[in-house]
């Protein structure tokens, strides 16, 4: 008997850690490689670094350095960066995805497979093509086009409207294909019944796509905003690409993370790098807190 009752209380023991068992790999990577590194640049961020062994407390002098026009630059590039992808890569995917579920639609793995083949494609490759592309040169691909329609060929790369507009294409000619799978799983979930209701009572096509399939989609908007606003403000390898440095001319290609890379590797100013840091993280936290707020994702449901 006690051999059994021992057998039976480790058992016990065992089905009782099990559950902590199997978060431990989640816990250990989430506070070595984010918590770690966060609270590490948060104190690194009022320190002045100049090397190992030689670190002084600074404070907030930092944070205070950072209101300068630089940083007003990296922000504003980035913020309406973030602004014109999400406008573009949100309603343009989901009329992708709708056009790509219909019944009436033909071809759909050639067009599934065109749309997301270039999210495989290396950014630092296509980063060079789109370099050469939209070089000044009335050889290069897009001018050599705008000569033959008749109209005049651009420095695209030397302005700031240009430049933001050569990095908006660039994100949706990328990512285009990733939010049309993230829609187009949402509306493999939404019961056929409903559609077929809405069409005997006479609903349209586009009563239909209102009442609807937006409203049942509404977690994967959310979702894709959310990450296309990480996304925006922590862009980098597309500006570092099509200027093969982080630094641009006149800052006109300038972001927040190209400046965390300017100041904490190329001026080797680590305390500043780590402010910047987290000033950015603050603002992504922020503006997706906004965002959930106002979409009442932290709403309770209905009962």
């Amino acid at each position: 008997m006690t051999t059994q009752t021992n057998k039976k209380s480790r058992q016990i023991v065992t089905m009782k850690n099990a559950p902590y068992l199997f978060v431990a790999p989640f816990v250990l990577s989430f506070l070595i490689f984010f918590l770690y590194p966060l609270i590490s640049t948060g104190i690194m961020s009022t320190q002045e670094i100049l090397g190992p062994g030689d670190v002084t407390f600074v404070g907030l002098r930092n944070y205070k350095d950072l209101v300068n026009a630089q940083f007003g630059n990296a922000i504003r590039n980035s913020t309406l960066y973030t602004i014109l992808t999400i406008a573009i890569l949100v309603p343009l995917p989901l009329l992708l995805a709708v056009l790509l579920t219909a019944k009436s639609t033909k071809a759909k793995s050639f067009f599934k497979s065109a749309y997301f083949i270039p999210a495989l494609t290396s950014v630092v490759v296509a980063g060079i093509f789109f370099r050469y592309a939209f070089s000044a040169q009335h050889t290069a691909f897009v001018n050599a086009i705008l000569i033959k329609l008749g109209a005049m060929p651009k420095e695209w790369l030397f302005r700031r409207g240009t430049t933001m507009l050569v990095l908006v294409l660039f994100c949706t000619w990328r990512w285009l294909g990733v939010n049309i799978i993230y829609f187009m799983s949402g509306l493999n979930a939404i019961p056929l019944e409903q559609y077929e209701a809405a069409e005997i009572d006479g609903a349209s096509t586009l009563q239909r796509f209102f009442k609807i399939t937006v409203p049942n989609l509404k977690p994967v908007i959310v979702y894709v905003v959310t990450i296309s606003v990480y996304g925006g403000f922590s862009m980098f390898s597309e500006t570092y690409t099509l200027f093969s440095s982080a630094s641009t001319p006149g800052d006109i290609g300038l972001t927040i993370v190209s400046y965390i890379y300017l100041e904490g590797f190329q001026y080797a100013q680590l305390g500043m790098g780590s402010a910047i840091g987290v000033t950015l993280f603050a603002i992504i936290m922020g503006v997706n807190l906004i965002q959930l707020l106002a979409t009442g994702t932290f709403k309770k449901g209905e009962n």
